[in-house]
């Protein structure tokens, strides 16, 4: 088995994860594989679980994407976020900012950091959680979807406030999953992606960031602020 995959998860994550161990312990055996093969294997090991060591129990809002930046040094485990000192932003985030912007006012950020996100219960994560460097999408089939789906189940399935925003086809396909689980208390938020291939066929103009408050505060929840 793979080690990266058995690190420390948050308590309420190794519980909704438990029955996908062995699921875990397969795609990590591949990866190591990949690995000894010469394949540079995104992102570093210590980000590839990093979404689930998230508090479970404080999820409110769940940014779910595609797949990791195939760019080395810009994947870090949470989707569409990079290190801070990463320069230039990877396009789909500057095209989140932008439409942050046209939102809610808010200045693009010099920056990739979305911790503060994170730290007020915004879940960033990727229905596939590797990739191969430079083949975006290579790690599509892998295993990941299936472990991914398990986890925006789980999330669906608290008697808490969730908000999905949904970017991308692989993404929206968890539409049906959100609303078997969630009995229709989840709140939905579905656009195209925000990457320059498909940003202006729908994801500009989409207001994912006040429709995402207004659902919260419709729920009896507190509205994030999107401030990075």
């Amino acid at each position: 088995m793979d080690t990266d995959l058995i690190a420390p998860l948050d308590p309420g994550w190794e519980r909704a994860l438990a029955p996908q161990r062995e699921a875990l312990a397969g795609v990590g055996q591949q990866i190591q594989a990949r690995r000894a093969d010469g394949e540079q294997v995104l992102p570093a090991p210590e980000h590839i679980l990093r979404a689930f060591r998230q508090p479970f129990d404080g999820v409110r809002v769940l940014i779910l994407g595609q797949d990791p930046y195939p760019t080395p040094g810009h994947p870090i485990g949470m989707s569409f976020a990079v290190d801070r000192h990463v320069t230039p932003l990877p396009r789909s985030l500057a095209n989140v900012y932008r439409e942050l912007e046209t939102d809610l006012g808010i200045p693009p950020a010099p920056h990739g950091d979305l911790s503060r996100w994170a730290d007020q219960g915004v879940l960033m994560l990727n229905r596939v959680l590797t990739v191969a460097a430079g083949r975006a999408g290579s790690h599509r089939n892998l295993g990941w979807e299936a472990i991914t789906e398990a986890a925006v189940a789980a999330l669906a399935a608290r008697d808490a406030p969730l908000v999905a925003i949904l970017w991308g086809a692989d993404a929206r396909r968890m539409a049906p999953v959100l609303g078997a689980h969630g009995g229709g208390r989840v709140g939905l938020v579905e656009s195209p992606h925000p990457s320059p291939l498909s940003a202006y066929r729908g994801f500009f103009g989409s207001q994912p960031f006040s429709r995402a408050n207004e659902l919260l505060r419709q729920a009896g929840a507190a509205p994030v602020d999107w401030q990075v």
